[in-house]
């Protein structure tokens, strides 16, 4: 198995074309980690990158350590490229909720060249957040002890004030535009899916620093203890390559529903009928239900402290414990959060009466349903049971690493590529730029990564 894998990537790299998009992919994303480590002028990014380093054993993983982890921690010093690829992500699901729900948008997504322009206008909306999100950052870089707590010191060195903001906002708008394009870049001119090999690389950024942790976690000199903790490092890695797998064998199951299609006249045409299939993937919502629960879960406890602390209210302070990351109520509501948030993205951007429409149409039919109606029923029936094992897939791989983190004292770090965001992100860009190069390889007539030259694990 390793050989034929080992004989794949020396065939990438006998076909010319892919040779050179390769290449050029890792350029550019050397480019993007440069951008992740070049300080902003007027900041002091040691402080806060040493701030990080000192509680990265401590700190959970809420909103603020997942955004600096999609950013590669270019958050953490203060960096050109500090707002990361994520104002373009925003962009990009507003636009697909807007989609579903204004008939004009979804008018225009089914047109000719419609899905363009819906791009470039996700690229002008990223333009605007990029405006307002770098306002924001630069003003909680101003007041850093409210935003990160137990900061002490400094990090704008400017007396002139509006300068510094003007010119922080200028930049990190500046830096985001430059990713968004580098990974248009790699879509067009690389291997293909740029913006999500730019998160990616953001995230396997953090690699050597969870080795670190490990590493960290398990140095002991008592004899007997080795033993002990060698025993848990086994565990660990079984463990996750237990979720390895999980994540790969979900992400690419799907449940094929058959399709006949009938003979028909085309003119003067007579077009023979066939058998086909429609995919409903198992893991339909991707990482979308966590980031949103996550996203949501972070306020109240937030807003809760500060009323509790500020107004002497100790019911509140309580309230906000309770909601605090690794807490059982938090626990709770995040899990149901997550089974929400994936029905409620299952139901905006599965269209059944569309896909049903589409069939009549074009002569096709589901076997023993009736065309129309009936369609669209048994298709919103299917969906709503495959959405509920994905859903439940999604709770465990979230919670796993709140789990390993304030259970079982592993470092955040290293809990995060035990499941979470950043595990599904990874698996899904590795297997989508597998996918990509296997299909450069069997046009040239050279076997896959695995036998018979497909990706295997579909269901």
């Amino acid at each position: 198995m390793i050989e034929n894998i080992i004989n794949t990537f020396r065939n990438c790299f006998k076909i010319p074309e892919l040779k050179s998009r390769i290449f050029f992919t890792l350029i550019v994303l050397a480019i993007c980690r440069v951008v992740a480590m070049i300080p902003i002028p007027g900041l002091d990014g040691a402080a806060l990158a040493k701030y990080f380093k000192d509680t990265a054993g401590t700190e959970s993983g809420d909103l603020l350590g997942m955004y600096s982890m999609f950013t590669g921690g270019a958050l953490e010093r203060c960096a050109l490229g500090a707002l990361g690829i994520m104002p373009y992500i925003s962009a990009t699901i507003i636009l697909q909720l807007l989609t579903a729900v204004i008939p004009q948008l979804s008018k225009l997504a089914r047109e000719e060249g419609g899905r363009a322009k819906i791009i470039q206008y996700g690229r002008y909306m990223t333009l605007v957040l990029c405006i307002v999100q770098g306002f924001v950052m630069a003003i909680g870089w101003e007041n850093a002890s409210n935003i990160f707590p137990n900061f002490s010191g400094k990090l704008v060195m400017y007396d002139a004030i509006w300068w510094y903001r003007i010119q922080t906002v200028i930049i990190l708008t500046t830096g985001t535009m430059l990713l968004m394009w580098l990974g248009e870049q790699i879509t067009e001119r690389g291997i293909g899916n740029g913006i999500s090999l730019v998160i990616s690389i953001g995230i396997l950024a953090r690699l050597p620093q969870a080795i670190q942790a490990l590493w960290d976690m398990f140095k002991t000199t008592d004899g007997t203890g080795i033993q002990i903790l060698i025993f848990k490092l086994i565990a660990m890695l079984v463990l996750l390559c237990g979720v390895i797998a999980g994540v790969i064998a979900v992400t690419q199951a799907q449940r094929k529903v058959a399709v006949q299609y009938a003979q028909r006249a085309v003119g003067r045409k007579v077009v023979s009928g066939g058998t086909s299939f429609l995919p409903l993937r198992l893991n339909f919502t991707g990482v979308m239900p966590i980031i949103f629960a996550q996203a949501i879960l972070m306020f109240p406890e937030k807003i809760l402290r500060f009323l509790g602390d500020s107004y002497k209210l100790p019911v509140l302070s309580g309230v906000a414990n309770s909601l605090h990351e690794g807490a059982a109520l938090y626990l709770v509501l995040y899990g149901l959060m997550i089974l929400f948030f994936s029905y409620f993205w299952v139901a905006t951007q599965f269209n059944e009466i569309q896909i049903a429409d589409d069939l009549k149409k074009h002569g096709g039919y589901i076997p023993g349903v009736r065309p129309g109606q009936a369609t669209s029923d048994f298709l919103h029936n299917a969906m709503s049971r495959i959405t509920l094992a994905g859903a439940v897939f999604l709770t465990v791989i979230a919670v796993l690493p709140i789990l390993l983190n304030s259970s079982m004292n592993v470092p955040f770090a290293v809990a995060t590529f035990f499941g979470g965001t950043s595990m599904l992100i990874l698996v899904g860009v590795m297997l989508d730029t597998m996918r990509q190069m296997e299909s450069h390889l069997l046009m040239r007539h050279y076997d896959g990564f695995l036998k018979k030259g497909r990706i295997k694990g579909r269901f």
